[in-house]
């Protein structure tokens, strides 16, 4: 019987890791958020991928030492380069993407919903409290899960 890949949900730091790996090997790709990943912070993705996995680890399933500032380093690089809603949109786009590919079950679901959570809070306090998920072309910050994720060649 041939399974889909996703045919089972977050159950571990392992499947976190493979999870983490896939995300960013497709968010350091993307044309809209690959450069805050690659030019701005120059992300050292070994270095980085511990940290996020305990950030991740202690989110879904509380097990994991992550006492980091997830803000600092996202208000730096909005200092470089200021961060749309639609720069947020694409990296929850792209965060969906990834666990809907590689997983199912309420901790993937809770990993999306959380992901969009931290994007808006994120967009929120770095453009102001009453900042407008509207984004310059009228596209904003929309359900990115109701989207279809193309390759664009």
């Amino acid at each position: 019987m041939n399974q889909s890949a996703a045919d089972h949900d977050i159950a571990g730091r392992a499947d976190l890791l493979a999870l983490l790996r896939r995300f960013y090997a497709a968010a350091f790709a993307d044309r809209r958020i690959g450069p805050f990943f690659t030019e701005i912070a120059g992300t050292d993705l070994e270095a980085h991928l511990p940290r996020i996995a305990d950030f991740w680890e202690r989110a879904l399933f509380r097990s994991a030492d992550y006492t980091g500032n997830a803000f600092a380093p996202h208000a730096a690089l909005n200092t470089a380069r200021a961060m749309t809603a639609e720069d947020f949109g694409r990296w929850v786009q792209l965060w969906r993407a990834t666990i809907d590919g590689l997983h199912q079950g309420p901790r993937a679901e809770q990993a999306k919903a959380h992901g969009e959570r931290i994007a808006l809070a994120l967009h929120a306090r770095l453009a102001g409290r009453d900042a407008s998920m509207q984004g310059g072309d009228g596209g904003g910050f929309i359900p990115l899960a109701a989207l279809e994720l193309r390759t664009v060649a």
